[in-house]
């Protein structure tokens, strides 16, 4: 593992600290991998920036793995793991053939630069991000705590912003399955029992950065509706849908082959 000088950013600290468990709860999802190995076919060398445990990397390619949080890369299985940050990338010019970033170019410091260093090292780059003005927004957010509304719409750029500072020629919208495996923030938006679960919630960097004093008493007023089966009548159409677009999206740039 090399290690870089770059910053400890605000979500390393974030990562370092939730990183314990974090696999257990964030299993790849099947029907996004499989958007996402569409997206890098043909690629022979890719590098998986903000890579944490190594999710949705591709496994007919030789992968690096790139995180600024050592709590995450000692979980991630590969063998080429490097300790830096995304803005400082140290490889040279096009060393890949790909380049990856799932659910973290939020985080980056400066994304700009980020997305930019992306570009440099890879001549195809994948990065699958949320829009925050997308308008489904998840009851979770608007019923129990409108606190998470104001933290993302803080970090998370306008989809439009990314995809100009990308490149992108492609965007693909992802609706999110009931039945969802990666136990981000989103995924249990059919399965609200799950939200009562501190081992859920703390893999989800967006709970961590909630104090326990906001999220306790919103926790205990949604374990409250469900015994009542307020959540449930209020819900019923949510109950009856597969799947719902809550705004996710894969972007792709750079090499078409």
């Amino acid at each position: 593992m090399t290690a870089s000088a770059a910053g400890r950013s605000p979500a390393t600290t974030v990562y370092d600290r939730i990183g314990a468990g974090y696999r257990d709860v964030r299993r790849p999802d099947p029907r996004l991998a499989e958007l996402i190995r569409r997206a890098l076919a043909g690629a022979r060398s890719v590098v998986n920036v903000g890579a944490g445990a190594g999710s949705y990397e591709p496994t007919d390619a030789e992968v690096t793995a790139v995180d600024p949080s050592r709590v995450m890369l000692e979980q991630h299985p590969g063998r080429r793991k490097v300790l830096a940050g995304a803005e400082e990338l140290p490889f040279a010019d096009h060393a890949f053939d790909a380049a990856m970033a799932v659910m973290t170019v939020h985080h980056w410091p400066d994304l700009r630069r980020g997305l930019g260093e992306l570009r440099r090292v890879s001549r195809r780059q994948v990065v699958f991000t949320w829009d925050p003005g997308h308008r489904t927004e998840l009851w979770l957010v608007e019923e129990y705590l409108p606190e998470i509304r104001r933290l993302e719409h803080a970090r998370f750029t306008p989809l439009s912003t990314v995809v100009e500072a990308l490149g992108a020629h492609t965007v693909l919208p992802f609706g999110i399955p009931h039945d969802f495996t990666d136990g981000f923030q989103i995924a249990y938006w059919r399965r609200p029992e799950c939200y009562l679960e501190a081992a859920i919630r703390k893999a989800s960097s967006t709970f961590a950065q909630l104090p326990p004093s906001v999220v306790e008493p919103a926790i205990a007023r949604l374990r409250a509706d469900l015994v009542s089966g307020a959540w449930q009548r209020r819900h019923a159409d949510l109950l009856e849908q597969d799947s719902v677009d809550y705004g996710y999206r894969l972007l792709v740039a750079g090499d078409r082959c």
